[in-house]
Parts: C-alpha cells; sequence; structure tokens
C-alpha cells in the first residue's frame, strides 16, 4: 500500500484554497442512469464518430492528446463529470504557498453530480511524483469517481486495476515524492483539453473525449447509426462472394 494518504500540512498564515466560483459547466439537467449506461456501451472512437454528426465543433478538437495514455484497456469505457484539481510533488507542502487543504478538494468532488472522473493537472513537468496509488483510488472510488485522468503520473498499477479504478495518465512513477494539492475546482489543461467541473468526458484505451452536454443525450443513438452504416461496408468487403474491383451501387464503398 502506498503513503499517499499523508495529511496535507498547511500553516494557518496561508491562503485558503476553498471551490472558487468561476465558471464552470455542471450540467442543468445530469444525464439519468439509463443515458449514461447507453454512452459507456460505446467506446471513445465511437463516441467521437457520434459527435461528429451533431457539427457542434471541429473534428480536430473536443479530445485529449495521444500522451495521455489508458492503463487498463480491460476496464473498458468510464463515463463521469470532471472534478478538476492541480497537483504538485517538487516542493514538500508546508514550503508551498499554493498548497491546498483536502478538504476543500472533498467538498468540490461532492458539489459535482456523479459518476465522476477526477481530472488533475500536473505542475511539475516531467512528474515528479504520483498522487495517485492504492489509498486514493481507494478514497476516491469511494466518492463516486471511477477514476484518474492526468499529465502527470500513477503507480500501484495492480491494485488500481483490481479495485476497478481507471486511470489515464502521461506517465507511470515510483515514488509519490511530495504530491500535494494546489488548486481545486479551476479549469484544468490535460493533453491540451481545456476540462472544467462539470464537464461530461469519457475514457478508454484510446484516450479521452469530451461530449457536449446539449447533445449528451443523443450521443448513443447517433452512435448506434454510425455503427449501422459503418457495418454495411464492412459486411460488403466480408461477403463471401467479394471480389477486388466489386462495387455497391455503382461505387466503392
Amino acid at each position: 500500500m502506498s503513503p499517499d494518504h499523508r495529511p496535507d500540512h498547511r500553516p494557518d498564515h496561508r491562503p485558503d484554497h476553498r471551490p472558487d466560483h468561476r465558471p464552470d459547466h455542471r450540467p442543468t439537467t445530469p444525464l439519468t442512469a439509463e443515458e449514461l449506461e447507453a454512452l459507456a456501451r460505446w467506446p471513445t472512437p465511437a463516441i467521437s464518430n457520434a459527435i461528429e454528426t451533431f457539427n457542434v465543433r471541429s473534428r480536430a478538437t473536443g479530445f485529449m492528446s495521444s500522451d495521455i495514455v489508458g492503463r487498463f484497456p480491460e476496464l473498458g469505457v468510464g463515463v463521469g463529470y470532471a472534478v478538476t484539481a492541480k497537483i504538485r510533488a517538487s516542493i514538500p507542502p508546508s514550503e508551498d504557498p499554493e498548497t491546498v487543504d483536502r478538504d476543500a478538494w472533498v467538498e468540490h468532488i461532492l458539489s459535482v453530480p456523479g459518476p465522476r472522473w477526477v481530472v488533475m493537472q500536473e505542475m511539475d513537468q516531467p512528474a515528479v511524483g504520483s498522487y495517485w496509488g492504492e489509498v486514493n483510488a481507494t478514497r476516491h472510488r469511494a466518492m463516486g469517481c471511477v477514476g484518474i485522468i492526468t499529465d502527470g503520473g500513477v503507480r500501484d498499477l495492480d491494485e488500481m486495476r483490481g479495485m476497478g479504478f481507471n486511470a489515464i495518465s502521461k506517465a507511470v512513477l515510483v515514488s509519490h515524492a511530495y504530491t500535494h494539492l494546489v488548486e481545486v475546482g479551476g479549469p484544468v489543461t490535460v493533453g491540451g483539453l481545456t476540462v472544467h467541473p462539470g464537464d461530461l468526458l469519457a475514457g478508454d484505451q484510446h484516450g479521452v473525449i469530451h461530449v457536449p452536454h446539449d447533445i449528451a443525450p443523443q450521443v448513443a443513438e447517433a452512435a448506434q447509426r454510425v455503427e449501422d452504416e459503418e457495418r454495411k461496408i464492412i459486411e460488403f468487403y466480408r461477403s463471401a462472394g467479394y471480389r477486388p474491383g466489386d462495387r455497391d451501387g455503382g461505387k466503392y464503398p
């Protein structure tokens, strides 16, 4: 078990970094359990295909870069609303004037509807120490979080995998170093994607994608429509009678 449960030590003279009131993206009406389950049946590439059919954003935006890697492909797709923080591990929390008390973090988590993806921006690049191991995974899973998305590192992989807590990260690390919170509840940028509290995210072995709230209830059905169209193409080329150069309706499908 990792010692990543050390108490935060914040001298009294430090500012109180409670969750602030900057604009966030909490949904007015969260998805129902059935809608979340329907969305989680689809891998992120299918979700991406579905979002494209609504023409709500550029096809080159809305997802994290390829250096943010899913560590547990076998856990499938996680869907949840973002809770956000920034962390640092290169200096002790007692020496960092930006250190945030864990209570503020827990209050922020509980203010966002579940299920939740934890999204943490690592202020040390490259990452020095991991906030994430068996203890924090256990703690956050109990608070309704499906996993961690970070441009920092994770560790205790066997333990995290065993409890079904997903991890999508830039690095895998050995030490926790001096890891501590330095901001909670504001926008963070991970893998080139800026994430706000309450953003709906889907993550799996392919990466992480943001699902806009206004189309979220329709995305699963759209994914099925795209799948149905793609299946026609696949079946055409897999058919026993196919010969190279064959056309369908006068065109190459």
